[in-house]
């Protein structure tokens, strides 16, 4: 799998013709890169330190819990050399509390992304916990973009502002970055939760979701109908956070194939997995808190080769579950 993030790599940087964008279409053209890497299985911290040391200039974080040791230590080593600014939920600031850091006022701040010199990002479902990065089931996306590291500044600056569970729409939602189809956006402000159920719309063969916890009626929904037409659905949802609020058992007993996680910890992946070519992850799960009353975000990537290392985690996590 480390190979294949590797090779994808090369593919996209090669195929790059200015470190520019421009308009081409119907999509705003970027050239850049995506590494993708899954916890606990792959090195997600020592992945983190890396990026976060390879900073120069600038690193601007929205982070839920930033309870791991060794980020805390890389951050206090690189605030004294470059500007640092975090923004973290007001339920964990005690964890990590400097005067760089700044807490959200209500509700959660669910973000887990940091811009590094106004062109890097990296999100994901990963917190900078011990517990997410070598037990819980996550995703991290590491991703070369100047428009993509513009939109998540942009959104970073709203919450340094002050600007919580509101804020402008996001600039450039809609990008092809090195020939990939890519699109991002912010909860509550881009309603994530139409800009997964449109997506979820396009499946035509199946469709494969992870997530930590689904309530949200209205993605349901569209699973049901996609099940009814005949696409294969399956999925893998968190054991410890199915309760009656959950669509769980609603989709198990209209016929989708959905198992409770075998992780002893956690299933942590927000993901749904589109025809086997078209990811959707991020930090927002499916849930009615998760579209109107957090703050989180989103990506969407259509590209055949990110989406099989996807589909290998999918069917992994899946092979671990059980059922009723």
């Amino acid at each position: 799998m480390k190979k294949l993030t590797f090779l994808l790599l090369i593919i996209f940087v090669s195929g790059c013709t200015s470190g520019k964008a421009v308009q081409q279409g119907s999509l705003l053209q970027d050239s850049g890169s995506i590494e993708v890497y899954f916890c606990p299985e792959q090195e997600c911290e020592e992945k983190l330190l890396s990026f976060l040391d390879s900073a120069q200039e600038s690193m601007h974080c929205a982070l839920f819990d930033i309870g791991l040791a060794s980020v805390q230590k890389k951050l206090d080593e690189k605030e004294k050399k470059i500007e640092v600014l975090i923004i973290t939920d007001n339920d964990y600031v005690k964890k990590f509390d400097r005067p760089f850091v700044k807490a959200d006022t209500y509700g959660l701040m669910h973000n887990k992304f940091c811009v590094i010199d106004g062109k890097k990002v990296i999100t994901g479902s990963m917190n900078p916990t011990d517990n997410d990065a070598n037990k819980n089931n996550n995703n991290v996306l590491f991703i070369d973009s100047q428009i993509i590291a513009q939109n998540y500044e942009d959104e970073f600056q709203e919450l340094w502002n002050g600007e919580f569970k509101k804020g402008g729409l996001v600039k450039e939602p809609k990008i092809n970055l090195s020939g990939m189809r890519m699109e991002n956006y912010f909860c509550p402000d881009d309603q994530c939760a139409e800009q997964v159920k449109e997506e979820l719309k396009k499946a035509e063969r199946s469709i494969y979701f992870m997530t930590f916890s689904f309530t949200h009626e209205g993605i349901a929904n569209i699973l049901l109908l996609k099940n009814l037409d005949g696409i294969k659905v399956s999925g893998v949802m968190e054991a410890r956070q199915i309760s009656e609020y959950s669509q769980f058992n609603r989709l198990l007993q209209n016929g989708i194939d959905v198992r409770k996680d075998g992780n002893k910890n956690n299933m942590h992946h927000k993901v749904f997995i589109i025809d086997e070519k078209t990811i959707v992850t991020g930090s927002f799960n499916p849930t009615n808190n998760g579209d109107k009353n957090n703050d989180e975000n989103v990506v969407i990537i259509e590209d055949s080769a990110i989406a099989e290392m996807f589909v290998q985690e999918f069917w992994r996590v899946y092979g671990e579950g059980t059922g009723e």
